[in-house]
């Protein structure tokens, strides 16, 4: 895998993505690479994370990314999720995952229709996951499309958290 080719894809991507609303919202964005052979967009907010740790490497987090990786380049797949890290640890909350993951999956299930090929059948460190087809060559804009669908449902998490406050 190329790694720098698709660091530059994806960051191509996030830059396209409209920073006034990722303002407004409050969520921010990072690409990254995880391991040697996978490049990630992430999105989140600080919020989601203890105070005074990296909402990129916290054990506790909440978090959206869209991935690729050598095996989903043979598959022509763009991977997306949202995890939901110990969150028992996260400060301000009792939370208790399977409950979070419920209770985040239940109000979800009313934007599903715009998620291709997503499900909700994990546990409760995975909140939802799923995969696009691509032209391995030009897959931009499913970033961006996957990334703004995210940012339409962002509002469930904190909705979600408040539950646990």
């Amino acid at each position: 895998m190329d790694t720098s080719y698709y660091l530059e894809k994806f960051q191509e991507a996030a830059d396209k993505l409209d920073k006034r609303l990722l303002t407004k919202k409050h969520v921010e964005s990072a690409v990254v690479l995880y391991g040697k052979d996978c490049v990630v967009l992430k999105l989140y907010k600080r919020s989601w994370t203890n105070q005074f740790q990296d909402p990129l490497i916290s054990k506790s987090r909440i978090f959206f990314s869209v991935w690729i990786s050598d095996s989903s380049i043979k598959e022509e797949k763009l991977l997306y999720n949202i995890h939901a890290l110990k969150l028992r640890q996260l400060k301000g909350y009792s939370i208790e995952s399977r409950k979070f993951a419920d209770i985040f999956r239940d109000s979800f299930k009313l934007y599903k229709n715009k998620w291709k090929n997503v499900s909700l059948d994990f546990g409760p460190l995975t909140l939802m996951e799923g995969w696009l087809k691509i032209d391995i060559e030009n897959f931009q804009d499913e970033i961006i499309e996957l990334a703004n669908n995210f940012i339409e449902i962002e509002h469930l998490v904190d909705v979600t958290l408040a539950h646990f406050k």
